[in-house]
């Protein structure tokens, strides 16, 4: 396998990662379908909601630190 085709497998890779008491981080590119089935790509890293007070929903906007999120 070539240099080039390492880092594109490198690049269609898409990991989840759980912060302690935060959000969900979600590495790579994402295609995500909100309930209106509306599709919206997003690239490199994606925080996603875990304690429900994000006015951002699914986003993550870092309400879990006011609302002292445990989880």
């Amino acid at each position: 396998m070539s240099n080039e085709e390492d880092k594109e497998e490198a690049y269609l890779e898409t990991k989840i990662e759980v912060l302690e008491n935060g959000p969900l981080l979600g590495y790579g590119t994402l295609h995500i379908t909100n309930a209106k089935g509306e599709t919206e790509k997003k690239n490199k890293t994606t925080a996603f909601c875990r304690c429900g007070v994000s006015q951002n929903k699914p986003y993550c906007d870092g309400a879990h630190r006011k609302a002292e999120f445990k989880g």
